[in-house]
């Protein structure tokens, strides 16, 4: 089905039935895309991505499979592939794939490390459209020079762009350093951005190299630049003007050659109409703007996000927990995440190491996350299936009691019964109880 219908729209196409075949041919025929399926007759189609990756590193491989689950979504794709795609699927949607695979192969081959590099820059670039969106603009600005201001809320991951824009860029090989601006006691500015000679005021017991001259030839990474004094500003300015620093208590003038980029969780714009920011400096600094979206704004990526976290925090923590619950991944999806992948990351660590099973349950992760959502959001099922399995997941995690299920789903008792019986749940006699 999938040959003719590539074949209808022009694309080559080599059909292969072994592994033998494929190891073969990938070495005499260079493939722009493989589909494959995840599971096979004579191997796994993660056997495969490492045997087309080994003979052909620039060859984009699409998983498919009917066995669909986000787990191993993030195992394809942590191997090497480009993406995974569920099936039942909709030919629209296989040509659509196709399609940005093979953009993402005419992308140069050190750029690449950003599609499924979870290790290097701890960056998961996630399925959803303002991913997909985020990803492009890192990609566009990266090779260039420009400064770059990265916006969006606390904890979305705008330190983790920075170093993604940085290991794309040019100056890859040098230093990549990170400064809060906001740790930076006021006193010490000066000396931390440009160094300081020993003796140059009390407590400078030796000569220090500041952030400027200690990332030249590559990026400073300024973090919540919103928090700088006016007077900081003004130095900041005058620094990217005219590239050059003078440490605290030097005559002499270094010339540094540094990339700034600067991410902010506040209005800038704002601050800078009311006059706590200095216009000049905002817009040096924003030359190219990115905006890092929220958690709640990447639905498609919730659960891709949370096994993620999973497979981190269990080689953090040595544990072996597989998964996680229907009914933790309804919450999941429901929540809206206001401390976004940081939130995601401390509820999942915590979540791994409270579990005593293989899968992490309700009982595991903070009750606050299900019981203080707005109560439009509680619970918000998408179809029957889930909402089945939700309300048998509650049930076993509240010992069947059904006053107890019907607080935590946040219906009311008669909805509960009703739901009982369409689903057709039975209470086992032992735990009857109200």
């Amino acid at each position: 089905m999938l040959k003719k219908l590539l074949e209808k729209h022009q694309y080559h196409i080599t059909t292969l039935f072994s592994t033998e075949e494929v190891k073969r041919t990938v070495r005499q025929i260079f493939y722009e895309v493989v589909l494959t399926d995840l599971r096979l007759p004579d191997a796994s189609g993660m056997d495969l991505i490492g045997i087309i990756k080994h003979e052909s590193p620039e060859t984009q491989i699409i998983m498919m499979t009917g066995y669909a689950n986000i787990s191993t979504a993030i195992q394809s794709i942590k191997q090497g592939a480009f993406n995974y795609i569920p099936k039942p699927f909709q030919p629209e949607e296989v040509l659509n794939m196709i399609l940005e695979a093979l953009k993402e192969g005419k992308i140069k081959p050190e750029v690449k490390n950003i599609n499924g590099d979870l290790t290097q820059n701890n960056f998961l670039e996630g399925i959803s459209k303002v991913s997909k969106h985020l990803k492009e603009m890192i990609t566009l600005v990266a090779p260039t020079p420009l400064s770059v201001l990265i916006t969006g809320e606390s904890g979305t991951g705008k330190e983790n762009v920075a170093r993604s824009i940085h290991a794309l860029s040019n100056c890859a090989q040098k230093p990549f350093v990170a400064v809060d601006c906001g740790a930076i006691p006021k006193e010490l500015v000066a000396s931390e951005f440009f160094g300081h000679i020993k003796g140059s005021f009390t407590g400078a017991i030796s000569d220090k190299i500041g952030h400027f001259e200690a990332a030249n030839g590559g990026t400073l990474f300024l973090d919540e630049i919103g928090n700088l004094s006016y007077d900081t500003q003004i130095q900041l300015l005058r620094t990217l003007q005219e590239r050059l620093i003078k440490p605290v208590g030097s005559n002499k003038e270094i010339p540094v050659n540094v990339r700034i980029i600067a991410a902010t969780n506040e209005n800038l714009q704002l601050a800078k109409e009311q006059g706590s920011f200095r216009e000049d400096l905002y817009h040096r600094l924003n030359e190219f703007q990115i905006e890092v979206p929220s958690l709640r704004d990447r639905q498609d990526d919730i659960l891709l996000f949370a096994y993620h976290f999973l497979d981190q925090s269990n080689n953090d923590l040595n544990k072996s927990v597989l998964g996680f619950d229907t009914g933790v991944e309804s919450v999941f999806m429901n929540y809206s995440w206001p401390g976004n992948l940081r939130e995601m990351k401390n509820v999942v660590k915590r979540a791994t190491l409270l579990a005593s099973g293989k899968h992490i349950g309700l009982n595991e992760i903070p009750s606050e996350i299900y019981s203080q959502q707005k109560e439009e959001d509680k619970f918000r099922l998408f179809n029957e299936k889930n909402e089945n399995e939700l309300i048998r997941s509650v049930l076993e995690t509240v010992g069947y009691n059904k006053s107890k299920a019907a607080r935590m789903l946040k219906i009311d008792r008669k909805t509960l019964y009703n739901k009982l019986k369409l689903y057709q749940i039975e209470i086992p006699e032992k735990n009857e109880s109200d």
